[in-house]
């Protein structure tokens, strides 16, 4: 079980967000070939919360590396030099962040900081004094002034005094700060302003005192504040911005004082009865409580709309869900009380029911997370990619407001890297050889995310030159990968081989392809969440690799359908229609296999029993059900024996000693105890 402490855990999670921020925001700076002053004042906002944090956290290398970046963004945002190297910058800064997020994996394995971040200290440094330099020569030509430009030293923000460099003349101030409604754990962000004052100022007192040791006073500092006097050089509009820029502030109450006396009373008198204060502090707050009930459980119910929760405990809710889900079925398809005229008992069944399925629907909501962080790092790697390989390349992001399970965005970032970083070595062409084909010298990789009923659909398409199916067939034959005559394989099996373990029509080792490994995980990682991958090109024009995920691992309404002694359960969502069909319904194509004919159009029909090798007495089209599916355009019809009805299944992983099965994407225990076999549709419609 994890111990660590609050404070440490609330650092690595913090840490590892702002990274994510900074990434974004440099490199749309420099897409956009500018600095907006919200992006700089957003990265200087980051760097200095690092800083701060990780120097609370004695994690020196992480916070000198910060203020070496902090300092960088000082200098645009108060000098705003006309030119910029924007591709440069950006490089520092996320070479900065991957060392800072290196660390910050480090921590997390409990592992020392031992990062030695010297050399690229001293490239930042170089960096800024070419800054300086532009902006010493953009003065004189423009001026022709003789204003020496200020020494590096002198443009480090003045916030970063250290308090041996602060001068007698010293300022007496007072700062109460409040929080926002929906933060938490208040102490341990006071402790971070104490730290951050304490680097240019006196730190004399503050209030409550034991805000590490005591969690209570959260309590108090959400009634109250946080109330620290201290002594410093800086002006009250300098130290009112040093502490906005902490997150979750809401406002800052500063008062000065003018004198020693008057300064040392204010707090004298608080450090007299310290404990009584936070005794009758939380004595009030108990008061109001019950004062006033039910304003005080409206208050609380705000403050704390926003919390974080250990994603085991999520998990063990929709397991506990999905067992609830059962066991109701179990009762309410009892065959001892079937028969039974019980309305009462059907109308607390069917209310039961109603209050299940919204308790589902609450979980399952508290575990959607939103694709947009996982694809906007794509960003990070095509702009990579584009300067080691020398290309030009746009990235098109739709739908990335999309939400799927927890767990499943686990597992669908290491695939969508290597399928991005496929689609720019091998899709995407130089500049020279698009102008050549007649095409835009910029190439266009576009990620759509969209839902469509009970499943996600996450498309990338490239518009390179597309996949060669005759050299993917060679590269098969070569390494023994070709199991079946080729004139039997469609083009998207064909397409579909690069998946293969060991599979490279790369010539050549790279540092991003040629060794065979990398997009088998593609694969092996969508499967694990019962997902599918398939692939489409257009030689010459374009590739398009599909992957079909469910929107949950848990929970779905089927259809139970039986066929022999055999169940099997088709998603609601995947059936258009059933029906009983007529003989003079049926058709057969010039391979003599039976199809329906529905106003006007034939659709093919799959025979569970023949498919699955399944003993029935219903052979006969005409004596059985037909359970019309659909997906992504097409339709097929299923054959069944007959409809047991629709009830909600928890779905579950065939065990590992079962090798997959054609057309079946999971199991599910039903009410009677009964096995039921989960039929994969987008497989089906494509058999």
């Amino acid at each position: 079980m994890d111990t660590r402490e609050p404070m440490l855990e609330m650092f690595i999670f913090e840490t590892f967000d702002m990274i994510e921020q900074l990434q974004q925001l440099i490199i749309d700076s420099e897409k956009n070939k500018r600095l907006e002053t919200e992006a700089i004042n957003e990265i200087f906002r980051i760097m200095h919360t690092i800083k701060g944090s990780s120097g609370m956290m004695m994690f020196d290398n992480i916070s000198n590396l910060s203020h070496t970046i902090e300092d960088l963004f000082y200098f645009i945002r108060e000098s705003k030099p006309g030119k910029i190297d924007y591709s440069k910058l950006t490089d520092l800064v996320l070479e900065g962040s991957d060392l800072i997020k290196i660390e910050t994996e480090k921590i997390n394995n409990n592992k020392d900081t031992d990062g030695d971040f010297t050399l690229f200290i001293e490239k930042v440094k170089g960096f800024l004094k070419l800054l300086k330099t532009y902006d010493e020569n953009s003065e004189d030509s423009g001026n022709g002034g003789s204003d020496e430009l200020v020494s590096e030293e002198d443009v480090e923000q003045k916030y970063y005094l250290s308090t041996d460099r602060v001068n007698s003349n010293l300022n007496l101030f007072s700062a109460t700060l409040f929080f926002d409604e929906e933060c938490d754990m208040e102490n341990i962000r006071c402790f971070t302003v104490v730290h951050q004052l304490k680097e240019i100022s006196e730190v004399s007192y503050y209030y409550p005192e034991d805000i590490i040791e005591n969690n209570d006073t959260c309590e108090i500092i959400k009634k109250q504040g946080f109330k620290i006097f201290f002594k410093t050089n800086q002006s009250i509009e300098d130290i009112r911005t040093l502490l906005m820029e902490n997150a979750f502030l809401n406002n800052v109450d500063i008062n000065k004082f003018y004198s020693e006396i008057e300064f040392s009373e204010q707090f004298s008198k608080k450090n007299e009865k310290p404990q009584e204060d936070i005794i009758k502090s939380i004595n009030n707050i108990v008061n109001d409580t019950n004062d006033n009930e039910k304003v005080a459980s409206k208050s609380l119910s705000y403050k704390q709309s926003l919390i974080s929760v250990d994603v085991n405990k999520l998990d063990k809710l929709m397991d506990l869900v999905g067992e609830l889900v059962i066991s109701e079925a179990m009762v309410t398809k009892n065959p001892e009380i079937s028969e039974l005229q019980l309305d009462s008992f059907n109308k607390a069944a069917r209310q039961h029911r109603k209050r299940l399925s919204d308790l589902q629907d609450v979980v399952m909501s508290i575990r959607m997370v939103s694709l947009a962080p996982t694809l906007t790092k794509m960003n990070r790697i095509v702009r990579d990619m584009c300067k080691k390989l020398n290309k030009e390349v746009e990235l098109e992001i739709i739908g990335q407001e999309t939400e799927v399970d927890k767990n499943i965005i686990e597992h669908i970032g290491d695939p969508l890297m290597h399928i991005v970083r496929n689609s720019m070595d091998h899709g995407i062409e130089t500049k020279e050889e698009r102008l050549v084909n007649g095409k835009p010298s910029i190439g266009k990789i576009t990620i759509e995310a969209k839902n469509t009923g009970g499943e996600v659909w996450i498309i990338i398409k490239d518009n390179g030159k597309g996949l060669n199916k005759d050299k993917i067939l060679k590269k098969a034959k070569d390494n023994g990968l070709l199991k079946v005559k080729e004139n039997d394989l469609t083009d998207r099996e064909i397409y579909s081989m690069i998946f293969l373990p060991g599979f490279s029509t790369k010539e050549n080792v790279t540092e991003f392809s040629g060794r065979g490994v990398g997009m088998d995980v593609v694969t092996k990682e969508i499967e694990k969440i019962r997902g599918i991958v398939t692939v489409d090109s257009i030689p010459g024009e374009e590739t398009t690799t599909s992957i079909k995920i469910p929107l949950t691992l848990a929970i779905i309404d089927g259809m139970t359908i039986k066929v022999g002694k055999s169940v099997f359960t088709i998603p609601v969502t995947s059936i258009r229609q059933s029906f009983i069909i007529k003989k003079e319904d049926i058709i057969r194509d010039i391979d003599n296999n039976e199809m329906i004919l529905i106003r006007g159009e034939c659709y093919s029909i799959l025979k569970l029993h023949e498919f699955y090798n399944i003993k029935t007495n219903v052979v006969n089209i005409e004596d059985g059900i037909v359970i019309m599916v659909e997906d992504q355009g097409k339709a097929k019809c299923i054959f069944a024996d007959e409809l047991i009805g629709e009830q909600q299944v928890v779905i579950k992983a065939l065990p590992e000693y079962i090798k997959k099965v054609k057309a079946i994407s999971g199991c599910s225990l039903l009410g009677d105890a009964t096995i039921s076999l989960i039929l994969d549709i987008s497989e089906i419609v494509n058999l």
